[in-house]
Protein backbone atom coordinates (compact mmCIF):
# COMPACT_ATOMS: atom_id res chain seq x y z
CA UNK A 1 0.00 0.00 0.00
CA UNK A 2 1.48 3.78 -0.61
CA UNK A 3 1.19 6.43 1.52
CA UNK A 4 0.09 9.16 -0.92
CA UNK A 5 -3.38 9.88 -0.80
CA UNK A 6 -3.78 11.41 -4.16
CA UNK A 7 -4.38 8.14 -5.19
CA UNK A 8 -7.21 7.23 -3.11
CA UNK A 9 -10.08 9.75 -3.76
CA UNK A 10 -9.30 10.97 -0.25
CA UNK A 11 -8.82 14.56 0.12
CA UNK A 12 -6.02 15.10 2.08
CA UNK A 13 -6.38 18.50 3.54
CA UNK A 14 -10.29 17.36 4.78
CA UNK A 15 -9.11 14.11 6.38
CA UNK A 16 -6.31 16.15 8.69
CA UNK A 17 -9.83 16.81 10.63
CA UNK A 18 -9.18 13.75 12.01
CA UNK A 19 -6.05 14.99 13.86
CA UNK A 20 -7.68 18.09 14.67
CA UNK A 21 -10.79 16.49 15.93
CA UNK A 22 -8.63 13.92 17.74
CA UNK A 23 -6.21 16.41 19.67
CA UNK A 24 -9.08 19.40 20.69
CA UNK A 25 -11.94 16.74 21.96
CA UNK A 26 -9.67 13.94 23.02
CA UNK A 27 -5.88 14.25 23.77
CA UNK A 28 -5.64 17.47 24.92
CA UNK A 29 -8.27 17.19 27.57
CA UNK A 30 -6.96 13.53 28.64
CA UNK A 31 -10.71 11.91 28.12
CA UNK A 32 -8.16 8.93 26.61
CA UNK A 33 -4.55 8.61 26.49
CA UNK A 34 -3.58 7.77 23.50
CA UNK A 35 -4.77 6.76 20.28
CA UNK A 36 -4.03 5.65 16.31
CA UNK A 37 -5.99 6.00 13.28
CA UNK A 38 -5.56 4.25 9.63
CA UNK A 39 -7.51 4.97 6.85
CA UNK A 40 -6.99 3.20 3.17
CA UNK A 41 -8.67 3.11 0.54
CA UNK A 42 -8.29 1.04 -3.06
CA UNK A 43 -5.27 -0.30 -1.11
CA UNK A 44 -3.16 2.82 -0.74
CA UNK A 45 -3.10 4.33 3.32
CA UNK A 46 -4.75 7.96 3.13
CA UNK A 47 -4.15 8.82 6.94
CA UNK A 48 -2.14 7.04 9.41
CA UNK A 49 -1.43 8.63 12.12
CA UNK A 50 -0.71 8.19 16.79
CA UNK A 51 -1.07 10.19 19.36
CA UNK A 52 -0.72 10.66 22.49
CA UNK A 53 0.37 8.52 25.19
CA UNK A 54 0.16 4.37 25.56
CA UNK A 55 1.56 4.25 29.06
CA UNK A 56 0.86 7.65 30.68
CA UNK A 57 2.58 6.30 34.33
CA UNK A 58 5.66 5.66 32.45
CA UNK A 59 5.68 8.29 30.26
CA UNK A 60 5.65 6.48 26.77
CA UNK A 61 4.30 7.66 23.57
CA UNK A 62 1.97 6.03 21.47
CA UNK A 63 4.40 4.39 18.85
CA UNK A 64 3.95 3.47 15.23
CA UNK A 65 3.96 -0.64 16.75
CA UNK A 66 2.19 -0.10 19.86
CA UNK A 67 0.44 -3.52 20.71
CA UNK A 68 -3.52 -2.92 21.99
CA UNK A 69 -6.10 -5.56 23.66
CA UNK A 70 -8.61 -6.07 20.53
CA UNK A 71 -11.02 -7.91 22.71
CA UNK A 72 -14.04 -8.38 20.57
CA UNK A 73 -12.47 -7.54 17.15
CA UNK A 74 -11.03 -10.92 17.77
CA UNK A 75 -14.61 -12.17 16.97
CA UNK A 76 -14.47 -11.33 12.91
CA UNK A 77 -11.15 -13.15 12.86
CA UNK A 78 -12.57 -16.24 14.79
CA UNK A 79 -15.93 -15.99 12.22
CA UNK A 80 -13.58 -16.05 9.61
CA UNK A 81 -11.30 -19.08 11.04
CA UNK A 82 -14.92 -20.69 10.96
CA UNK A 83 -16.10 -20.06 7.73
CA UNK A 84 -12.24 -21.50 6.02
CA UNK A 85 -14.10 -24.66 7.54
CA UNK A 86 -17.26 -24.19 5.80
CA UNK A 87 -15.52 -23.97 2.57
CA UNK A 88 -14.14 -26.95 2.93
CA UNK A 89 -17.30 -28.92 3.73
CA UNK A 90 -17.21 -29.55 7.01
CA UNK A 91 -20.84 -28.28 7.78
CA UNK A 92 -23.58 -26.11 6.24
CA UNK A 93 -24.88 -23.14 8.00
CA UNK A 94 -28.54 -24.71 8.83
CA UNK A 95 -26.26 -27.72 10.36
CA UNK A 96 -26.72 -28.34 14.15
CA UNK A 97 -24.36 -27.83 15.97
CA UNK A 98 -24.67 -30.82 17.97
CA UNK A 99 -23.60 -32.12 15.13
CA UNK A 100 -20.05 -31.94 16.49
CA UNK A 101 -20.76 -31.61 19.91
CA UNK A 102 -23.61 -34.14 20.88
CA UNK A 103 -24.01 -32.40 24.93
CA UNK A 104 -25.86 -29.45 22.66
CA UNK A 105 -28.65 -31.84 21.93
CA UNK A 106 -29.32 -31.40 25.50
CA UNK A 107 -30.40 -27.95 25.57
CA UNK A 108 -33.35 -26.50 26.86
CA UNK A 109 -34.91 -22.86 26.76
CA UNK A 110 -35.60 -20.33 29.81
CA UNK A 111 -39.19 -19.67 30.25
CA UNK A 112 -39.33 -18.33 33.91
CA UNK A 113 -37.95 -18.35 37.45
CA UNK A 114 -34.56 -18.85 38.98
CA UNK A 115 -32.17 -22.15 40.81
CA UNK A 116 -34.36 -25.12 41.41
CA UNK A 117 -37.80 -23.22 40.63
CA UNK A 118 -36.80 -22.25 36.71
CA UNK A 119 -38.85 -23.51 34.25
CA UNK A 120 -37.56 -24.77 30.29
CA UNK A 121 -38.85 -25.75 27.54
CA UNK A 122 -37.19 -28.01 24.66
CA UNK A 123 -36.08 -25.32 22.33
CA UNK A 124 -37.68 -25.30 18.55
CA UNK A 125 -34.87 -26.08 16.50
CA UNK A 126 -31.63 -26.87 18.20
CA UNK A 127 -28.83 -24.18 17.94
CA UNK A 128 -27.08 -24.21 14.19
CA UNK A 129 -24.17 -22.96 12.99
CA UNK A 130 -25.42 -19.60 11.38
CA UNK A 131 -26.97 -18.72 14.80
CA UNK A 132 -23.78 -19.08 16.71
CA UNK A 133 -21.69 -16.73 13.72
CA UNK A 134 -24.84 -14.24 14.12
CA UNK A 135 -25.34 -14.19 18.19
CA UNK A 136 -28.91 -15.74 17.47
CA UNK A 137 -27.96 -19.35 19.39
CA UNK A 138 -30.02 -18.06 22.77
CA UNK A 139 -26.59 -17.72 24.58
CA UNK A 140 -25.75 -14.53 26.65
CA UNK A 141 -22.21 -13.37 28.30
CA UNK A 142 -23.10 -15.05 32.02
CA UNK A 143 -23.32 -11.28 33.44
CA UNK A 144 -19.48 -11.23 31.94
CA UNK A 145 -20.30 -7.89 30.31
CA UNK A 146 -18.52 -4.48 30.93
CA UNK A 147 -20.62 -2.79 33.57
CA UNK A 148 -23.40 -4.97 33.38
CA UNK A 149 -23.11 -7.55 36.05
CA UNK A 150 -25.83 -10.55 37.17
CA UNK A 151 -28.96 -9.50 35.65
CA UNK A 152 -31.49 -12.41 34.85
CA UNK A 153 -31.26 -16.36 36.54
CA UNK A 154 -29.51 -17.54 33.90
CA UNK A 155 -26.71 -15.47 34.33
CA UNK A 156 -26.10 -16.96 37.88
CA UNK A 157 -25.88 -20.55 35.91
CA UNK A 158 -22.92 -19.08 34.37
CA UNK A 159 -21.32 -18.44 37.11
CA UNK A 160 -22.31 -21.21 39.16
CA UNK A 161 -20.61 -23.49 36.97
CA UNK A 162 -17.83 -20.96 36.51
CA UNK A 163 -18.18 -20.49 32.50
CA UNK A 164 -15.35 -18.65 31.11
CA UNK A 165 -14.45 -17.50 34.48
CA UNK A 166 -10.77 -15.49 34.99
CA UNK A 167 -9.33 -18.74 36.20
CA UNK A 168 -10.78 -21.01 33.98
CA UNK A 169 -8.62 -24.08 32.87
CA UNK A 170 -11.32 -25.65 30.55
CA UNK A 171 -10.98 -27.15 27.21
CA UNK A 172 -13.10 -26.43 24.41
CA UNK A 173 -14.75 -29.32 24.81
CA UNK A 174 -15.02 -28.64 28.71
CA UNK A 175 -16.56 -25.30 27.60
CA UNK A 176 -18.67 -26.53 25.29
CA UNK A 177 -20.68 -29.19 27.33
CA UNK A 178 -21.08 -26.98 30.37
CA UNK A 179 -22.91 -24.40 27.99
CA UNK A 180 -24.89 -27.75 27.19
CA UNK A 181 -26.12 -27.34 31.22
CA UNK A 182 -27.03 -24.01 30.66
CA UNK A 183 -30.91 -23.35 29.51
CA UNK A 184 -30.87 -21.14 26.59
CA UNK A 185 -32.10 -17.15 26.95
CA UNK A 186 -34.43 -17.81 23.90
CA UNK A 187 -35.06 -20.15 21.49
CA UNK A 188 -32.57 -20.13 18.37
CA UNK A 189 -32.48 -18.31 15.54
CA UNK A 190 -35.67 -16.26 17.14
CA UNK A 191 -33.58 -13.16 18.66
CA UNK A 192 -30.12 -11.97 19.06
CA UNK A 193 -27.95 -11.35 21.67
CA UNK A 194 -25.24 -10.75 22.15
CA UNK A 195 -22.95 -13.05 23.74
CA UNK A 196 -20.71 -16.42 24.17
CA UNK A 197 -20.95 -17.20 20.83
CA UNK A 198 -18.14 -16.51 19.13
CA UNK A 199 -16.58 -18.21 21.53
CA UNK A 200 -18.34 -21.08 20.87
CA UNK A 201 -16.81 -20.31 17.17
CA UNK A 202 -13.58 -20.76 18.36
CA UNK A 203 -13.94 -23.89 20.04
CA UNK A 204 -15.66 -25.32 16.99
CA UNK A 205 -12.69 -24.20 14.89
CA UNK A 206 -10.30 -26.29 17.08
CA UNK A 207 -12.84 -29.39 17.11
CA UNK A 208 -13.60 -29.93 13.88
CA UNK A 209 -9.79 -28.81 12.37
CA UNK A 210 -8.50 -31.35 15.22
CA UNK A 211 -5.65 -28.31 15.67
CA UNK A 212 -5.51 -25.79 18.69
CA UNK A 213 -7.44 -22.60 17.51
CA UNK A 214 -4.37 -20.45 17.95
CA UNK A 215 -2.91 -22.59 15.89
CA UNK A 216 -5.18 -22.60 13.15
CA UNK A 217 -5.54 -19.06 13.40
CA UNK A 218 -1.79 -18.74 12.93
CA UNK A 219 -1.66 -21.08 9.73
CA UNK A 220 -4.73 -19.82 8.36
CA UNK A 221 -4.97 -16.21 9.06
CA UNK A 222 -1.76 -14.61 10.70
CA UNK A 223 0.91 -16.05 8.77
CA UNK A 224 -0.67 -15.57 5.27
CA UNK A 225 -1.33 -12.12 5.91
CA UNK A 226 1.81 -11.63 8.02
CA UNK A 227 0.03 -10.29 11.20
CA UNK A 228 3.21 -10.89 13.01
CA UNK A 229 2.21 -9.34 16.24
CA UNK A 230 -1.48 -10.63 16.50
CA UNK A 231 -1.54 -13.06 19.65
CA UNK A 232 -3.31 -14.68 22.47
CA UNK A 233 0.02 -13.43 24.59
CA UNK A 234 2.12 -10.48 24.43
CA UNK A 235 5.58 -12.10 24.19
CA UNK A 236 8.28 -11.16 26.81
CA UNK A 237 10.01 -8.97 23.79
CA UNK A 238 7.31 -7.25 22.82
CA UNK A 239 6.17 -5.88 26.17
CA UNK A 240 7.62 -2.80 26.15
CA UNK A 241 5.26 -2.00 23.39
CA UNK A 242 1.98 -3.04 24.68
CA UNK A 243 -0.25 -0.54 25.83
CA UNK A 244 -1.97 0.68 29.45
CA UNK A 245 -5.87 0.02 29.65
CA UNK A 246 -7.64 2.83 31.39
CA UNK A 247 -11.51 3.89 32.64
CA UNK A 248 -12.37 7.12 33.33
CA UNK A 249 -13.02 7.41 37.23
CA UNK A 250 -15.86 8.94 38.78
CA UNK A 251 -14.10 12.12 38.74
CA UNK A 252 -13.38 11.71 34.42
CA UNK A 253 -9.74 11.59 34.85
CA UNK A 254 -8.15 8.21 33.44
CA UNK A 255 -7.39 5.31 36.05
CA UNK A 256 -5.28 2.59 35.14
CA UNK A 257 -6.88 -1.04 35.04
CA UNK A 258 -4.45 -2.99 33.61
CA UNK A 259 -0.82 -2.05 33.53
CA UNK A 260 1.16 -3.83 30.50
CA UNK A 261 3.63 -5.21 32.94
CA UNK A 262 1.71 -7.15 35.10
CA UNK A 263 -1.38 -7.96 32.67
CA UNK A 264 -2.72 -11.23 32.36
CA UNK A 265 -1.73 -10.43 28.43
CA UNK A 266 1.57 -11.13 29.24
CA UNK A 267 0.62 -14.91 30.37
CA UNK A 268 -0.30 -17.56 27.72
CA UNK A 269 -4.13 -18.04 28.53
CA UNK A 270 -5.27 -21.79 29.61
CA UNK A 271 -8.57 -20.97 27.09
CA UNK A 272 -8.23 -19.27 24.00
CA UNK A 273 -11.40 -16.99 23.86
CA UNK A 274 -12.27 -16.49 20.36
CA UNK A 275 -15.01 -13.47 21.37
CA UNK A 276 -11.98 -11.61 22.60
CA UNK A 277 -8.85 -12.60 23.28
CA UNK A 278 -6.31 -11.66 21.00
CA UNK A 279 -3.85 -8.47 20.99
CA UNK A 280 -2.34 -7.32 17.82
CA UNK A 281 -1.54 -3.81 16.29
CA UNK A 282 -3.20 -1.38 14.21
CA UNK A 283 -0.70 -2.44 11.15
CA UNK A 284 -1.76 -6.28 12.00
CA UNK A 285 -5.25 -5.45 12.17
CA UNK A 286 -5.31 -3.84 8.85
CA UNK A 287 -3.52 -5.86 6.98
CA UNK A 288 -6.87 -8.21 8.13
CA UNK A 289 -9.51 -5.29 7.15
CA UNK A 290 -7.63 -5.17 3.11
CA UNK A 291 -7.98 -8.90 3.23
CA UNK A 292 -11.81 -8.79 3.83
CA UNK A 293 -11.68 -5.21 1.32
CA UNK A 294 -10.15 -7.58 -1.29
CA UNK A 295 -12.02 -10.37 -1.40
CA UNK A 296 -10.78 -12.82 1.08
CA UNK A 297 -7.01 -12.40 -0.78
CA UNK A 298 -4.04 -10.55 -0.07
CA UNK A 299 -0.73 -9.98 -1.28
CA UNK A 300 -1.31 -13.07 -3.36
CA UNK A 301 -2.33 -15.35 -0.35
CA UNK A 302 -6.00 -16.15 -0.20
CA UNK A 303 -7.94 -16.77 3.21
CA UNK A 304 -11.97 -17.03 2.08
CA UNK A 305 -13.01 -17.18 -0.79
CA UNK A 306 -14.91 -13.95 -2.17
CA UNK A 307 -18.72 -15.52 -1.97
CA UNK A 308 -18.11 -16.60 1.07
CA UNK A 309 -17.09 -13.40 2.92
CA UNK A 310 -19.93 -11.94 1.11
CA UNK A 311 -22.64 -14.12 2.80
CA UNK A 312 -21.02 -13.22 5.95
CA UNK A 313 -21.59 -9.38 5.53
CA UNK A 314 -25.23 -10.05 4.42
CA UNK A 315 -28.23 -9.15 7.26
CA UNK A 316 -28.76 -12.59 8.52
CA UNK A 317 -31.16 -11.58 10.90
CA UNK A 318 -34.83 -12.83 10.94
CA UNK A 319 -37.28 -11.28 7.98
CA UNK A 320 -34.48 -8.70 7.07
CA UNK A 321 -34.78 -6.64 10.28
CA UNK A 322 -32.23 -4.55 12.04
CA UNK A 323 -31.34 -4.82 15.82
CA UNK A 324 -33.73 -2.66 17.22
CA UNK A 325 -36.88 -5.41 16.35
CA UNK A 326 -34.90 -8.91 17.02
CA UNK A 327 -31.97 -7.51 20.11
CA UNK A 328 -32.36 -8.33 23.49
CA UNK A 329 -31.08 -6.00 26.59
CA UNK A 330 -27.52 -5.91 26.97
CA UNK A 331 -24.21 -4.81 26.09
CA UNK A 332 -23.07 -4.08 22.24
CA UNK A 333 -20.20 -2.55 20.26
CA UNK A 334 -22.58 -1.36 18.23
CA UNK A 335 -25.79 0.96 17.94
CA UNK A 336 -29.09 -1.13 17.17
CA UNK A 337 -31.13 1.00 14.45
CA UNK A 338 -30.61 0.72 11.15
CA UNK A 339 -27.90 -2.05 11.50
CA UNK A 340 -28.73 -5.83 10.86
CA UNK A 341 -25.96 -8.50 11.84
CA UNK A 342 -24.18 -11.27 9.37
CA UNK A 343 -21.73 -13.71 10.33
CA UNK A 344 -19.16 -12.45 12.39
CA UNK A 345 -20.41 -8.56 11.52
CA UNK A 346 -22.58 -5.95 11.80
CA UNK A 347 -23.81 -4.09 9.44
CA UNK A 348 -24.98 -0.43 8.08
CA UNK A 349 -28.33 -0.95 6.43
CA UNK A 350 -29.87 2.11 6.57
CA UNK A 351 -27.66 5.52 6.59
CA UNK A 352 -31.21 7.40 7.34
CA UNK A 353 -32.02 5.19 11.06
CA UNK A 354 -28.61 4.87 11.93
CA UNK A 355 -27.46 9.04 11.53
CA UNK A 356 -23.99 7.61 9.67
CA UNK A 357 -22.93 7.65 6.05
CA UNK A 358 -21.63 4.17 4.72
CA UNK A 359 -24.77 1.89 3.64
CA UNK A 360 -23.28 -1.46 2.94
CA UNK A 361 -20.00 -1.36 5.10
CA UNK A 362 -19.49 -3.99 7.75
CA UNK A 363 -17.62 -3.59 11.02
CA UNK A 364 -17.48 -4.68 14.79
CA UNK A 365 -15.62 -2.97 17.58
CA UNK A 366 -13.63 -4.09 21.17
CA UNK A 367 -14.33 -3.34 24.40
CA UNK A 368 -11.36 -1.23 25.05
CA UNK A 369 -12.97 1.41 22.45
CA UNK A 370 -11.49 -0.07 19.59
CA UNK A 371 -12.96 -0.26 16.08
CA UNK A 372 -12.74 -1.12 12.02
CA UNK A 373 -14.82 -0.70 9.38
CA UNK A 374 -14.44 -2.44 6.29
CA UNK A 375 -16.74 -0.61 2.76
CA UNK A 376 -16.86 -2.48 -0.07
CA UNK A 377 -18.86 0.14 -1.79
CA UNK A 378 -16.23 3.03 -1.17
CA UNK A 379 -13.35 0.10 -1.25
CA UNK A 380 -12.44 1.72 2.11
CA UNK A 381 -10.98 0.41 5.51
CA UNK A 382 -10.52 2.34 8.64
CA UNK A 383 -9.00 0.88 11.83
CA UNK A 384 -9.10 3.05 15.17
CA UNK A 385 -7.10 1.94 18.23
CA UNK A 386 -7.41 3.01 21.56
CA UNK A 387 -7.37 1.61 25.08
CA UNK A 388 -10.57 2.85 26.96
CA UNK A 389 -12.93 0.36 28.78
CA UNK A 390 -15.77 0.13 27.95
CA UNK A 391 -16.55 1.19 24.35
CA UNK A 392 -19.41 3.57 23.89
CA UNK A 393 -18.14 6.15 25.89
CA UNK A 394 -17.24 7.95 23.51
CA UNK A 395 -18.89 7.71 19.57
CA UNK A 396 -15.78 6.84 17.55
CA UNK A 397 -16.78 5.55 14.48
CA UNK A 398 -19.65 7.97 14.58
CA UNK A 399 -17.38 11.17 14.60
CA UNK A 400 -14.78 9.45 12.51
CA UNK A 401 -17.11 8.15 9.73
CA UNK A 402 -18.73 12.20 9.39
CA UNK A 403 -14.92 13.07 8.26
CA UNK A 404 -14.18 10.18 6.72
CA UNK A 405 -16.60 10.47 3.90
CA UNK A 406 -16.93 13.84 3.89
CA UNK A 407 -13.55 13.36 3.00
CA UNK A 408 -14.02 11.28 -0.50
CA UNK A 409 -13.82 13.60 -3.41
CA UNK A 410 -13.83 11.05 -6.60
Amino acid sequence: MDAQSQWTGLDAGRLERITEHLERNYIGPQKIAGCQVAVARHGHIAYQRSFGSMDFERGKPMGDDTIFRIYSMTKPITSVALMTLYEQGYFQLNDPVSRYVPSWKNHRVWISGEGDGMVTEAPHRGATFRDVLSHMAGLTYGGGLPGVGIQHPIDKVYRGLKIRSADTTDTMTEFMDKLAQVPLRYHPGEAWQYSLATDVCGALVEIISGKPFAQYLQETIFDPLGMKDTAFQVAPDKVGRFAANYQRGPDKKLKLIDDPATSNFTREPAFKSGGGGLTGTISDYLRFCEMLRRGGELDGHRVIGPRTLEIMHMNHLPGGKDLTQVAFEGFSETANEGVGFGLGFASTMDQVRTGTLGAGDYYWGGAASTIFWVDPREDLSVVFMTQLMPSGTFNFRGQLKSIVYSSIID
